[in-house]
């Protein structure tokens, strides 16, 4: 059926929150911290797998760089338009009205959960792919390996910085869901170096969460979601940046 992809990542998610919320009341707040360090850290290091992946090859048996300029141009002009348009302060509202609804008012850290979660589970090339694959095909494998990976780490998010984090089970749905529904119309677009370029952009910003995670809030990265729609262009202009 289509769709079920989507609905088995949104239920990883879900599990994942609630596996994470009654382990985490088994830890101290000391060990809360640490835990959450560690997961910042684990992002990260994926983070630079999937950059350097995009980034680096090998040419005549010797390690070469490429992309920069895609990264750069990506990043500024993305962030610029993120800024402009306010997408770090769209998803902070609506944390804050989910906040009030199920009644979490009392949770300072729930809405920086809530966004840093759904950074983490929305960005990256799986996520896409996936839900393509579903609404063409039917064929939810990639977001089925998708979903383990989210729930892993929804599961740790939820655990170290509260319940927030399982609510990202709500962008995840609409996301992936509205991708799967326009698969027909999106499919055409992601070519192999769109997807590649996806990827890598992708990649890091999930770096930026990581960064987040691990020195406190310091990058907007929803502001700078503009530059994953801009490395896709970039995939059709006549030269290679």
């Amino acid at each position: 059926m289509i769709g079920t992809g989507t609905l088995i990542n949104t239920g990883a998610i879900i599990v994942g929150g609630l596996t994470g919320h009654f382990i985490g009341k088994l830890f101290q707040e000391e060990q809360q911290d640490a835990l959450n360090k560690a997961c910042g850290i684990s992002v990260l290091f994926i983070a630079i797998a999937g950059a350097m992946q995009g980034m680096l090859k090998v040419d005549q048996g010797a390690l070469v760089s490429g992309k920069s300029m895609l990264v750069v141009l990506c990043l500024a002009i993305g962030t610029v338009i993120g800024e402009l348009i306010g997408i770090e302060k769209g998803f902070e509202r609506f944390g804050e009205w989910l906040k009030q609804k199920t009644g979490n008012s009392g949770d300072k850290e729930f809405v920086n959960a809530f966004v840093t979660a759904s950074l983490t589970v929305c960005i990256g090339a799986m996520a896409i792919v996936g839900a393509i694959q579903d609404g063409i095909m039917g064929d939810y494998t990639t977001l089925a390996v998708k979903s383990v990976l989210d729930f892993i780490i929804i599961a740790v998010m939820t655990s170290s910085l509260g319940k927030g984090s399982a609510f990202s089970a709500i962008p995840v749905f609409f996301f992936e869901g509205a991708i799967t529904l326009l698969a027909r119309v999106i499919s055409p677009i992601m070519t192999e170096t769109a997807i590649a370029y996806l990827s890598l952009i992708g990649s890091v910003l999930i770096f930026c969460v990581g960064v987040n995670l691990v020195w406190g809030k310091k990058v907007r990265v929803a502001n700078m979601l503009p530059a994953v729609l801009l490395a896709v262009l970039a995939a059709y202009l006549p030269w290679t940046l």
